[in-house]
């Protein structure tokens, strides 16, 4: 079975637009996991716009599960990540002023750096991944660099699959075949949705777990928006 880490920026973001502490991320995170959510992922960025580097040294104790912090490998992220020594650390090249992440590593321009970070978030003690695009040849440098994992990037797949094309899930099918081949792990994320995930994992061999956040919360909002106004009008009877 694939495993479900929730992704629960979007809960900083809101809590972040009007200050104070709601939603209570950490009650959040504790919700998720005793509802059946397999890990927690967090993405701090520099600006702290949602995720707060203080949230993720917080959430070390609260999550029991697998803790994921994913980033961009600057320092201020690799100190924060060997202070906190999560259960797995996935590398992203998301520029500062990205919104969301939208390219995978080259694995082979960047391998001499890469595998440096790999290899020091290893020594202690800390699973990595590498963000990927579904490019044969980057699956190959991710495995000379010495990461345990990569993280399918699955923008162009979840694009392709909602025009109906389903050939779109050819390249990460040919990639996960070679990652298995090579003792690659396989995690995947990004646009992956209660409409294509079932499709995806039952397509891909050997995927290990999915980071799921935007879309997640979105769907919670309207499928528990029914049950919340009722409530309120039970209260107001």
């Amino acid at each position: 079975m694939t495993k479900l880490s929730v992704n629960i920026n979007k809960i900083a973001t809101l809590r972040n637009a009007r200050g104070g502490n709601v939603p209570d991320l950490l009650k959040v995170a504790t919700d998720i996991q005793k509802f059946g959510g397999q890990g927690i992922t967090i993405h701090p960025r520099p600006d702290e716009r949602h995720i707060r580097y203080q949230d993720a040294r917080d959430l070390k104790s609260i999550v029991c599960t697998e803790y994921n912090i994913e980033g961009n490998p600057e320092k201020t992220f690799i100190d924060l990540v060997l202070e906190i020594k999560p259960t797995q650390v996935t590398l992203v090249p998301d520029a500062i002023d990205a919104i969301t992440s939208n390219a995978g590593w080259d694995t082979i321009k960047h391998k001499d750096f890469l595998t440096e970070i790999v290899q020091e978030f290893q020594r202690n003690g800390i699973r990595t991944s590498i963000f990927v695009d579904p490019a044969l040849e980057m699956i190959e440098g991710a495995k000379i660099i010495g990461t345990e994992r990569i993280e399918l990037y699955t923008e162009a797949f979840a694009h392709e699959y909602s025009l109906g094309n389903k050939n779109g899930i050819d390249p990460y099918v040919k990639s996960a075949i070679l990652a298995n081949e090579l003792g690659l792990g396989i995690n995947a994320g990004h646009d992956l949705s209660l409409d294509n995930i079932q499709f995806f994992s039952q397509n891909i061999p050997g995927l290990l777990e999915v980071s799921i956040g935007h879309a997640l919360i979105s769907e919670a909002i309207y499928l528990g928006l029914d049950n919340v106004v009722n409530m309120y009008l039970q209260k107001l009877k």
